[in-house]
């Protein structure tokens, strides 16, 4: 009884969405291919995968809001794909391409990694009111996802073969895992409207990145997830020193409220 009571009042009874959670069935698809893939010994399509998961991703929930078909139950669903696509699909690719060879260190590592994730997304439902609008607190799963398998897809776009063993690679895996549960904002660019009047600027800007993009995929997507990575821990900083400025500005400059004549 109670459990028909809770279907009720979540809405089940009445149905779900098919659009934005098919969206995200087929994010959950690319995360499970990546994942056959990488048993496969192909690591590069695996790599290619997780890519695909992460625009799937992206595509749902904007179509969700755009839509107006936001609920409960495709929230869930979404961080359940995530946690597969984002989580275990990569930890396990990168397990598979080079951390196999560090011995325990290296599960170590993709385990880690995979956790870390995992809570990131658990802190993120319960937070999802009370975060700041515009940025996210810690590094978004997606984004570690994107940089494992930018990181891959360059490594073969450049000449390599195999599998690759290299100490950046298991420093790389602790640092993502250590930076999707810290405190660290990032931007969420969810404040970004396509439909908006936009300066001519930043028109020619995004051509001029998408022609980049186009040009050469390999190399410019590792670049934005690294430059997108970087952001966060380099805001900080630059926060912290206006932080400390304005604190001793205000110390040399005191406000004498109640002084009397």
């Amino acid at each position: 009884m109670r459990r028909g009571r809770w279907r009720e009042r979540d809405g089940l009874r009445r149905g779900v969405y098919v659009l934005p959670n098919l969206i995200t069935s087929g994010s959950l698809f690319a995360g499970f291919h990546s994942i056959a893939s990488t048993y496969n010994g192909n690591f590069e399509k695996a790599a290619i995968g997780i890519l695909v998961g992460v625009i799937l991703d992206g595509l749902d929930g904007r179509v969700a809001r755009m839509t107006h078909t936001t609920t409960r139950f495709g929230v869930e669903y979404d961080s359940l794909a995530d946690l597969v696509s984002f989580g275990v699909a990569p930890a396990f690719l990168v397990y598979g391409w080079a951390l196999s060879a560090f011995g325990r260190w290296g599960w170590l590592a993709a385990f880690l990694y995979l956790i870390c994730g995992a809570l990131r997304l658990a802190r993120f439902n319960v937070q999802i009111n009370t975060v700041e609008k515009g940025q996210f607190n810690g590094l978004p799963i997606p984004a570690a996802a994107t940089f494992v398998a930018s990181m891959i897809l360059l490594f073969y776009y450049l000449g390599g073969s195999g599998s690759f063993k290299h100490f950046a690679v298991l420093l790389t895996i602790y640092v993502l895992a250590f930076l999707m549960v810290s405190t660290v904002k990032f931007n969420s660019f969810k404040d970004l409207e396509p439909l908006r009047r936009r300066p001519f600027n930043t028109l020619v800007v995004f051509v001029f990145l998408a022609l980049l993009l186009a040009a050469e995929p390999q190399v410019m997507i590792f670049v934005f997830a690294a430059a997108y990575i970087v952001s966060g821990p380099v805001g900080e900083v630059v926060d912290a020193i206006r932080r400390r400025r304005t604190k001793h500005t205000e110390s040399e400059n005191p406000i004498h409220g109640h002084d009397t004549h």
